[in-house]
């Protein structure tokens, strides 16, 4: 079933849980496509996974564009929603929707995602007025780190809940089609989640919003050094390529690999043949 901003709707007013997952290249993507996640997230996240950055502010439209269009050819049925990158819609609003154009057209996703609340109102309205989807981004906006002080939990006081709460709001009225929760206390995510008629999907942000986002390397064990505390990991991908990786080397360094099974062994040279090249001084 080919999954759309309507799918999005229709699972939260039956009660269906959506699930979200990143991917960054083709492969990866095509594996998700096989597992039938309802969207992939190309996140700006790949600074950090794919391109080893400390944070997500240097990825570049031309990044997205070009992660993104790995993706879309993969995908079939699985929804493709694009980040916009740190400073490719802050600046204007029609800043905003050009670059929001050229994700659409070049990449040819589905959608867009860009992060923040009321600030972003306009910003989010002029985007879905040209006929482009957006999934709204708040509490923990990654882009907002030297902000925050860090990567930190959101709407912890009274105020501070408040906010947010009204930020859902503002987006969903701004024409958002889902919004991301990160990074926020469960109990305030699932009041957003009730009080909203669009999905909410969240990271770090309890069970009780409408579905949920990992990046793949946090939930397969892939990212090594750091686990974030929301990231279940599912499996341990990490470690068994490592083992894999060893192994290759070991087999090639003892000569067990390859064997004549990965060997092309019909010629048309017969061992007379070479035994005669052999002999020859082609190159003295």
């Amino acid at each position: 079933m080919k999954n759309t901003v309507s799918t999005f709707l229709s699972m939260k007013q039956n009660g269906e849980r959506l699930t979200e997952i990143t991917s960054y290249d083709y492969t990866t993507a095509k594996l998700v496509e096989k597992a039938g996640i309802n969207a992939i997230l190309v996140g700006d996240s790949l600074g950090m996974t794919m391109m080893g950055y400390d944070t997500t502010l240097p990825v570049t439209m031309e990044d997205m564009i070009h992660h993104s269009a790995c993706v879309v050819r993969a995908c079939e049925n699985t929804m493709v929603i694009m980040d916009m990158p740190f400073m490719s819609y802050q600046a204007s609003v029609s800043e905003a929707v050009r670059n929001a154009g050229r994700l659409m057209k070049e990449a040819r996703g589905h959608a867009v995602k860009l992060e923040g609340g009321a600030a972003v109102a306009e910003q989010i309205h002029a985007i879905t007025d040209s006929g482009i989807p957006v999934q709204a981004h708040i509490g923990m906006t990654p882009q907002s780190v030297n902000v925050f002080g860090g990567f930190k939990v959101q709407g912890k006081g009274e105020d501070a809940a408040k906010r947010l709460l009204e930020d859902a709001f503002t987006v969903q009225e701004a024409g958002a089609f889902s919004v991301v929760l990160e990074c926020v206390p469960p109990k305030l995510a699932a009041l957003i989640s009730k009080k909203l008629t669009i999905p909410t999907i969240g990271i770090g942000a309890g069970a009780g919003c409408d579905g949920q986002v990992l990046v793949y390397q946090d939930m397969l064990g892939m990212n090594m050094d750091f686990t974030p505390k929301f990231a279940k990991q599912f499996d341990n991908i990490g470690e068994r390529m490592v083992d894999a990786f060893r192994t290759y080397m070991n087999e090639v360094q003892n000569g067990t690999f390859p064997t004549e099974k990965q060997s092309f062994v019909k010629s048309d040279c017969n061992d007379e043949y070479l035994a005669k090249l052999d002999a020859e001084k082609l190159f003295s």
